[in-house]
């Protein structure tokens, strides 16, 4: 599996921007949620409970480990399978912690849940969940352990809402929370339409990531109305990116161009575009940008636009974080806190023992969370409201906000 095709928001970051909102009439996900962002962001102090463990590096190779709730017939059985050993354990760490604080947080009271380490295998860590009694799977990390445990889970009923933005394996009970690339491209696209942009060009990586980033600009691109006169694919490394660049504009000018990349390369990218393609077309770029901290103080970079969700509540879990981990969680964990949120409001009218109610995940009105607005539609795949950020001269700005709701 290439690596581009997982979980590209696992860097830590430290931007900033606000959103909170309740959708009125019903008792929604969407009010829910806004109400437990509310208790959030009034700085609510986290008590630790007794045992409880402040981890500043990853446990090397931890046991199952029960979150210290109580474990009678009165609580919900949920399962995190996340890697906490080996070379994911950072991130898996930083999950399990984002979902410990949304259990303190929520004040949740009949939730029991256990942590499971796919590192040591994710078929292993799956049949272990279920046979402990698990009504409900949070995790894994990535799409192939996704297949693994689903075979596990799909015939005892179990559903998954997994980290992974891989949509090649959502649906048949796998709910993604990742953020899906296509959906940033798609945006960025349309607010670049809007502003008057017709003619589209783009660089993608070879590989799975670069596959789908190149289909996902073709048919935002046509849906807008637009043309795309030249997408050229390269390796990660200069001399690749200066040749794709070269060969950018041979169908004739472009007035934006994607670089379907991280940060780190859009750097490396952009001064090539300029030299070789053009002085003046529009740079535009996906969600993986909003993990890259550097993009703002490069020169290249001023002016350019990316999609990505909104930061605002997410600045200050990363503070709060801080504060009890004393450490940077990393950017994904926030879908940790979230599954939490979104767990706490379906066991409120969940019976303890029976099957976890999946069609409360496909509420139209949808769900609010450090990430802003987003719903699952019925295929599994999470659709979010997106903002368009512009990088500046060592700052980011929001010049297109996200939707408050669907």
């Amino acid at each position: 599996m290439n690596a581009m095709t997982d979980n590209l928001h696992v860097g830590q970051d430290e931007k900033t921007s606000e959103q909170t909102t309740a959708q009125t009439g019903r008792r929604s996900l969407l009010k829910y949620a806004g109400l437990a962002s509310i208790i959030f962001l009034a700085g609510c102090e986290t008590v630790v409970p007794r045992g409880a463990e402040r981890p500043t590096t990853p446990t090397p190779t931890p046991p199952p480990v029960t979150s210290e709730l109580p474990t009678d017939q009165k609580h919900h059985r949920i399962a995190l399978l996340v890697p906490l050993s080996g070379k994911n354990a950072g991130v898996g760490q930083s999950l399990a912690n984002a979902t410990t604080m949304a259990l303190l947080d929520t004040k949740a009271q009949n939730i029991r849940m256990t942590n499971y380490d796919t590192a040591k295998g994710a078929t292993v860590a799956a049949r272990q969940a279920i046979a402990d009694g698990n009504k409900l799977v949070i995790g894994p990390l990535l799409s192939d352990n996704v297949v693994a445990v689903a075979n596990i889970t799909r015939p005892a009923g179990v559903p998954i809402l997994s980290f992974s933005n891989d949509a090649g394996v959502a649906g048949d009970n796998v709910f993604l929370l990742g953020h899906i690339p296509s959906q940033s491209i798609n945006r960025v696209v349309s607010y670049a339409k809007s502003k008057g942009m017709n003619r589209f060009a783009a660089l993608v990586p070879n590989g799975v990531y670069g596959q789908r980033a190149s289909s996902s600009l073709l048919r935002s691109v046509k849906d807008v109305g637009g043309t795309v006169v030249s997408i050229q694919n390269f390796n990660r490394d200069s001399k690749s990116v200066e040749a794709a660049t070269k060969k950018l504009s041979q169908n004739g000018d472009f007035d934006a161009v994607l670089i379907a990349d991280n940060g780190s390369m859009a750097i490396r990218a952009a001064p090539y575009i300029r030299q070789n393609a053009s002085g003046s077309a529009k740079i535009l770029g996906t969600d993986l940008w909003n993990t890259s901290s550097n993009l703002a103080g490069a020169p290249s970079m001023r002016g350019a636009w990316f999609a990505s969700v909104s930061d605002g509540l997410y600045r200050q879990y990363a503070d709060k974080y801080r504060s009890r981990y004393g450490r940077a969680p990393f950017r994904l964990s926030s879908l940790g806190y979230d599954s939490v949120l979104l767990t706490v409001k379906v066991a409120q009218n969940w019976q303890v023992g029976t099957a976890f109610p999946i069609s409360q995940l496909t509420d139209s009105g949808g769900f609010i969370g450090l990430d802003g607005v987003f719903r699952f539609r019925r295929n599994g795949i999470s659709e979010r409201a997106l903002e368009v950020q512009e990088i500046r001269n060592g700052s980011f700005s929001v010049v297109d906000p996200a939707p408050k709701g669907f």
